[in-house]
């Protein structure tokens, strides 16, 4: 029997999170869930989760009197002693830790339906593959998948809730900054298919080094079920060296002809995407795809993989690969101006992104025209910090490109590895703002231009890319 909102009762919360009801009925019944007490729709359950800066307990008898049929609260906080009188036919579960209990709810109920779950996590890559994947199954079946950012203990499970019945597949992107994070959720998600994209520098300061990197991301294949498959990055030695060894059967995607699934003859057609040949098991399918950047064919294959271990049609696959136009903020392409191209990668950066994303950049120039690159730091490097940005002005430099932008702590540091690559200092600027960067940027433009625009989260280089954008469209109109 399937899980359904509206259906399922308190006691089968009570089962499935060891919360023990402090006050309220066992029968009664739940129509949603929400961790947002400012958004719970009646007849939901709040679950009043902790972070940094704020405590779900505090907003638990402001969820019940908006209408919640529970809360699933931490321990027992003080409004409990009032709260018979203000909210007589609401629920109070108390449990030991909300993030693990919705974590086990979630599991449990990921578990009562049978839509299969590809999950995809690595370095770089993530997002763009999880979107890929679930454009190919949605061809087959009604396809869930994460929206932005839920991809960590509270996003995963939140997705994981909303599966029904009508689902035939799922897909998830599983990211991480700390060790032990993707076991947990390998545990709470059961995936069918694993997909491991790449190990890179990323989350450096909180794992210690591309080795941790290597074991946190490969909890994934030592948390999997034996049954389930295994898709990795055949091209990665230290994700195959680290995989190889865990006793699961692999299937590898990647460029080299030892590949499962590899690619062969690529044509990288610049701004009009990208075309290559895709084998599997002596079977071979042309794809195009409109998406640029012969990064993204890693990506491609990846999703390939996935969906060929499935069992689904190759002609579902080349045509979902045809179509897809990208996700924002991701290597998208965005012509301003007629013939000026601005590449807003800007959603997120890490030494092994930023490569990927600059070797791709090269194609995209018209003859004739210029390369202009901006780039806000990398988060999360820890002592790699210093030596990441160097190489990363020095990847600038080896690029060829006419002006170079830079903000942030690391900002000199970036601008000393292009010049000692060679970039003249009078095309590299170093601005202290957002704003500065958006304005230089602006004066600098002219026609047949690309602007490469990535840095961390943090960074919030995506105002620079809207600015941009904005400027481009006034002048186009004007």
């Amino acid at each position: 029997m399937t899980a359904d909102w509206g259906k399922i009762r308190v006691e089968e919360l009570l089962a499935h999170t060891g919360g023990r009801l402090v006050v309220g009925r066992e029968k009664a019944l739940l129509a949603g869930l929400s961790t947002d007490s400012r958004r719970i729709s009646p007849g939901e359950i709040f679950w009043a989760l902790k972070g940094q800066n704020f405590d779900g307990n505090s907003f638990a008898l402001k969820a019940l009197e908006k209408g919640a049929a529970a809360v699933v609260v931490e321990g027992e906080p003080p409004f409990l002693k009032g709260f018979a009188g203000a909210c007589s036919s609401a629920s109070v579960i108390s449990v030991r830790d909300t993030l693990k209990a919705l974590g086990d709810f979630s599991a449990w109920w990921r578990r009562r339906h049978d839509a299969r779950l590809v999950a995809v996590t690595g370095s770089a890559g993530k997002t763009t593959t999880k979107e890929m994947t679930a454009d190919i199954l949605e061809m087959g079946g009604r396809t869930l998948r994460n929206r932005g950012n839920f991809n960590n203990l509270i996003g995963v499970p939140l997705t994981l809730l909303n599966i029904d019945g009508g689902h035939k597949n799922c897909v998830i992107e599983m990211g991480m900054n700390s060790p032990g994070e993707i076991a947990r959720l390998t545990e709470i998600a059961n995936p069918d298919v694993g997909v491991i994209l790449n190990v890179g520098r990323a989350h450096i300061e909180g794992l210690g080094s591309i080795e941790g990197v290597a074991a946190a991301k490969t909890e994934l294949v030592e948390g999997i079920s034996p049954a389930s498959g295994v898709i990795v990055n055949g091209d990665d030695d230290i994700l195959m060296q680290r995989a190889s060894g865990m006793r699961k059967d692999l299937v590898t995607f990647g460029m080299g002809e030892r590949n499962d699934v590899r690619a062969s003859d690529v044509r990288d057609r610049g701004r009009e995407g990208v075309a290559f040949n895709l084998n599997f098991r002596g079977s071979s399918w042309p794809v195009g795809m409109i998406n640029a950047g012969r990064h993204n064919i890693l990506n491609a294959l990846a999703a390939a993989a996935a969906a060929l271990i499935l069992d689904e049609p190759p002609s579902n696959i080349i045509e979902a690969l045809g179509r897809f136009k990208g996700v924002d903020g991701r290597f998208k392409l965005v012509p301003i101006k007629g013939d000026i191209l601005l590449v807003d990668d800007t959603y997120n950066a890490n030494p092994s992104s930023l490569r990927a994303s600059l070797d791709s950049v090269r194609s995209l120039a018209t003859e004739g025209g210029r390369i202009l690159v901006a780039l806000g730091e990398m988060m999360e490097l820890g002592e790699d910090s210093i030596s990441a940005h160097l190489e990363a002005g020095r990847w600038v430099g080896e690029l060829g490109a006419d002006r170079f932008f830079v903000i942030g702590e690391h900002a000199a540091r970036m601008a000393d590895g292009a010049v000692k690559s060679g970039m003249a200092p009078g095309g590299i600027f170093e601005l202290g703002s957002r704003e500065e960067m958006a304005e230089a940027i602006k004066a600098s433009l002219r026609p047949g231009d690309v602007i490469f625009l990535k840095g961390s989260r943090k960074a919030g280089l995506d105002k620079v890319a809207k600015a941009v954008k904005v400027a481009g469209q006034e002048k186009e109109a004007s």
